[in-house]
């Protein structure tokens, strides 16, 4: 099977936050709601098992306007590197964390059903971070646009949220 038509989503942001805050940010159970999702979506609950093996399950739910869909993700963590780097799988999923096919939720034939992650953290010297976010595989289309401007809109409520913590 050829994976020629795939492509990496990369994004990378600099904050105005340091390294150990990014990275709580990323793996506080208590911290990812703060930010999980795109804009005006909010992140009733998140539950982390942050080790390796170890299993994720994130909440989003839509805004009135959308609906009000409560969306899940989970995945497993297959590298943690405390402050530089984090990798795991990402599937959507029922409410207890079991992968569901993206076309059970009305997704469309180019979501994926799996997608591998890359989380990169980099200190900058005026304590400030540089965030590589890798998401692999994805079909070139409509939903790779809109995983980018997710992960996009996620970063800016990132920013705003944890950096407030930091004030």
């Amino acid at each position: 099977m050829s994976q020629s038509n795939k492509q990496d989503l990369v994004i990378t942001r600099v904050l105005d936050i340091p390294i150990e805050w990014v990275w709580k940010g990323w793996t506080d159970p208590k911290l990812v709601p703060l930010w999980w999702g795109p804009a005006h979506y909010t992140s009733p609950g998140c539950e982390i098992d942050l080790r390796v093996g170890g299993k994720y399950l994130f909440c989003m739910q839509a805004p009135p306007e959308q609906g009000s869909h409560i969306y899940y993700n989970t995945g497993v963590y297959t590298k943690i590197v405390p402050h530089e780097r984090l990798e795991f799988t990402q599937s959507l999923s029922d409410a207890q964390g079991n992968p569901i096919a993206p076309a059970d939720v009305g997704m469309p034939p180019d979501f994926p059903e799996v997608v591998e992650f890359v989380i990169e953290f980099k200190a900058l010297g005026d304590s400030r971070t540089e965030l590589t976010i890798t998401e692999h595989e994805w079909a070139p289309g409509q939903m790779a646009k809109f995983a980018v401007l997710g992960m996009q809109q996620s970063l800016d409520k990132f920013a705003v949220s944890i950096g407030q913590l930091m004030a």
